[in-house]
């Protein structure tokens, strides 16, 4: 299980910000976490004003999934959204983005060769599953390769929202708006 770090506490703030403004246009904001770890994310979607109803879950990890039930959220043992039904206003995703390396080949930290697997995989897949006029948050780090990503973020409409050095990297949230994506 991924424990919350300055990744998460960056992705979280961004969360907290937004889910206010969203839920002053729609009190029945459907919120899906991918790869939701600790619950962190879930948590602090709870804490902004969405309904624990509304509130769901996935990860590849099943004790990530009996941990973030045992907070009271539903959730799902899902590889990205391969189980995942219906449609959502807002959807967060803070993947493993390293580079896979001979000492990390953690699922929860790295990400193929290059760290941007799970990004291509999101990327190619969130659109199904947002709402007209709902938003993605998705988390990277500088240190994950850009080229492939790079060719998919024309497709969209988005900003980065929110950037944050740290000692041997940035990290960064990219916010994509579904009214305008192509």
């Amino acid at each position: 299980m991924y424990s919350p770090a300055e990744d998460s506490y960056l992705l979280s703030g961004v969360i907290a910000k937004i889910i206010p403004e969203m839920l002053r246009k729609n009190s029945e904001l459907k919120f899906l976490e991918i790869g939701c770890g600790s619950g962190i994310l879930l948590e602090t979607a709870y804490e902004a004003g969405v309904k624990r109803k509304n509130i769901f879950g996935c990860d590849v990890d099943s004790e990530s999934v009996s941990h973030c039930k045992s907070l009271g959220f539903r959730c799902v043992n899902s590889d990205m959204f391969k189980s995942i039904k219906g449609k959502f206003d807002l959807i967060v995703f803070n993947p493993p983005y390293l580079p896979e390396e001979k000492l990390d080949k953690g699922i929860d930290t790295s990400s193929g060769k290059k760290g941007d697997k799970a990004a291509i995989s999101f990327l190619r897949n969130f659109g199904k599953h947002l709402n007209q006029k709902g938003k993605a948050l998705f988390l990277l780090s500088s240190l994950t390769s850009m080229e492939r990503i790079n060719k998919w973020l024309p497709r969209f409409s988005w900003r980065e929202a929110v950037r944050k050095k740290l000692f041997f990297e940035e990290i960064y949230v990219l916010e994509f708006s579904s009214k305008t994506s192509r």
